[in-house]
């Protein structure tokens, strides 16, 4: 009974009590190298052919393709329906990923395919392809320098515990190719809410110089005002006050609490009381504004004295999430760099730098009703985001606890 045990995962579906064996991928999923295309011969229509290029970081395959002419016998390097492959050599060396299509590609040299011969379930192996045991088994082999690469002989040798049963396999395959699936609709639904909330900025604001946006949601007419950012907001400094938790900008979320972020600093209270004083509806200059715009604030706290921080000059009329959808948009932070000339990483952008800057912005009801949209948009980006951080959680637990 021990070593039954001890070859068994820690999670196991219940109704399945066979025990797993040792076998190598050579047995059960040998490594097809491809062919060597010439590349004087590549073309714009035809076969696409699959080079490591093609295989991406994210376990999938796309990008540019290059083309080549129907060959015959070409059964050696064909691939066609759902095709494990792996980066052999280059930069994604190592790298996994499912080409599952019914046309014709393909498979270049150094593109290794596990050939699907029935002998393992092909979803069971995608999964164990993604377990510690290929990855620690692969570091052991990698060949670094200039270009790493590994051989088909070294995958083939690689070792698993597999059950013996293929329904068993089926079972755990097929879990996991629903969180899969799961995982690339969030994936898709995040893309395709992240690219409309761009096109939508780009619309919903006037273009440089006009006054009138393309798009306007209903009810609100009439030409935006144009004022200079030092007309707008201005620059405070408040400190003094060490007992406030310590904020972080964040490109993403604005201004986060620091511990939730898992940033272990060590401070003295004379130092602290040199921070500045961030409080609710407040933007932060940040050394990485540049890249992600300003940082909203919906907390009080204190954050680094490197850090600027702005407020409006009429707070009644300007609402802070109308504004964060300018000061964090593609166009701003473009704008950024007229003024922020020779500016790099570590540095921070005065607010001398932004306050010559030049904005289109409407009465206080159409910015509310604006604000309350891009609002409900970023609240649905997140949780996607939220859903897709859940489930790779879930399963990397899951790939950890039901493999050996």
């Amino acid at each position: 009974m021990k070593s039954l045990k001890a070859i068994l995962p820690k999670i196991k579906f219940y109704n399945f009590y066979e025990k797993w064996n040792r076998k190598t991928l050579q047995s059960i999923a040998p490594l097809r190298g491809g062919f060597a295309f010439k590349s004087e011969k590549f073309q714009n229509v035809g076969i696409p052919i699959v080079r490591i290029s093609n295989i991406g970081f994210d376990g999938t395959v796309g990008g540019e393709f290059e083309y080549y002419s129907k060959l015959s016998p070409d059964e050696k390097f064909v691939l066609k329906g759902r095709s494990l492959l792996l980066a052999m050599s280059g930069a994604t060396t190592g790298k996994i990923a499912m080409l599952d299509s019914e046309e014709e590609y393909y498979q270049n040299q150094r593109v290794g395919y596990f050939q699907n011969n029935g002998a393992v379930d092909y979803d069971f192996l995608s999964s164990v392809l993604q377990t510690k045991a290929f990855t620690n088994q692969l570091n052991a082999v990698l060949v670094a320098g200039a270009q790493p690469n590994i051989s088909s002989k070294e995958i083939d040798s690689f070792v698993f515990c597999i059950p013996e049963s293929l329904d068993e396999q089926s079972t755990i395959g097929s879990l996991f190719r629903t969180l899969d699936d799961l995982l690339a609709s969030y994936k898709d639904n995040l893309a395709n809410y992240q690219s409309f909330k761009a096109t939508m900025l780009s619309k919903m604001f006037p273009k440089a110089g006009q006054t009138v946006p393309e798009i306007r949601l209903d009810g609100f007419d009439g030409e935006w005002e144009i004022k200079r950012a030092d007309e707008i907001f201005k620059s405070v400094s408040e400190k003094n006050r060490a007992l406030l938790p310590v904020l972080s900008a964040s490109q993403i979320d604005g201004m986060v609490l620091r511990d939730e972020i898992g940033i272990d600093i060590k401070y003295d209270e004379a130092t602290l009381n040199n921070y500045k004083v961030v409080k609710p509806g407040q933007f932060v200059i940040h050394l990485r504004s540049f890249q992600g715009g300003f940082a909203l604030s919906k907390l009080e706290g204190i954050t680094s004295p490197a850090y600027t921080i702005i407020d409006f000059i009429d707070k009644k009329n300007n609402i802070p999430d109308f504004w964060n959808s300018i000061l964090t948009s593609r166009d701003f932070i473009k704008r950024l760099e007229t003024v922020t000339y020779g500016i790099r990483d570590g540095k921070s952008i005065s607010f001398k730098d932004f306050s010559s800057l030049k904005f289109a912005y409407p009465e206080l009801e159409e910015q509310q009703a604006m604000g309350v949209y891009f609002s409900n948009l970023d609240q649905l980006i997140i949780s996607y985001q939220d859903k897709i951080t859940h489930l790779d959680t879930l399963k990397k637990k899951l790939l950890q606890d039901m493999f050996i």
